[in-house]
């Protein structure tokens, strides 16, 4: 018998050629390859963004009030009102942002359509409006991120009594959640993780030191 390109497997009923094989996977490969990264980048920007928009300033917040303040409650009722305010802000500005974005996108849609269309541009037009921008999306991501992110110094700082320790725990945790942060959406947008959790947390310090450092001196100075 000539020497054949397919395989069998050891039910006879069953042949499936070694070529079918290798396309399948091939094609599953390619598709993987292939997949466009930069689709997840509207809402992938908006949680981002709103994590670490939550999660730094409303450790900065409560920081700062602590800075003059020592007082637990003072701290917690700072960053609680800091999450609701931020949560709201935040949502309202990513809606407003990308509808704009949305109506701009549309209005030029329309232009290309006025001019006319030929198959093979209905298509691309078909396409775009897949691709177009959801507010209400938007802006519940950047939301219930933000949300989250704040999460983190309130409980942090929720059950501790000591003012050191207190403000001790709250570095640390809202550290450990800018790396997490930084980490999780270098690893949903392909970027690189080392140089996405680094520049994160950097900006996070950075922002917490100045807002403790100006409300001590301003507290200090009895303004």
């Amino acid at each position: 018998m000539a020497a054949t390109n397919q395989t069998s497997f050891n039910n006879p009923k069953f042949t499936v050629p070694l070529n079918d094989i290798e396309q399948q996977t091939s094609l599953e490969l390619e598709a993987v390859k292939e997949f466009d990264y930069s689709k997840r980048s509207q809402w992938l920007r908006a949680a981002v963004l709103g994590a670490n928009d939550g999660l730094v300033s409303t450790a900065s917040l409560m920081m700062g009030v602590g800075a003059v303040k020592q007082d637990i409650k003072a701290m917690i009722l700072t960053g609680f009102a800091g999450l609701v305010a931020g949560a709201c802000s935040m949502a309202i500005g990513e809606f407003v942002s990308v509808y704009s974005q949305l109506d701009i996108e549309l209005a030029q849609m329309k232009r290309d359509k006025e001019r006319g269309t030929d198959h093979e541009d209905q298509n691309k037009e078909d396409e775009k409006k897949e691709d177009l921008p959801n507010p209400l999306q938007a802006a519940a991501a950047s939301a219930l991120a933000f949300s989250l992110g704040a999460m983190v110094p309130l409980l942090a700082a929720s059950f501790i009594r000591d003012y050191k320790v207190r403000v001790g725990v709250v570095v640390g945790a809202v550290t450990l959640a800018l790396i997490v942060f930084g980490w999780l959406g270098a690893v949903l947008g392909k970027a690189p993780l080392v140089r996405s959790s680094v520049r994160v947390l950097i900006g996070g310090w950075i922002a917490m030191a100045i807002t403790f450092g100006l409300t001590k001196l301003i507290g200090s100075s009895g303004l």
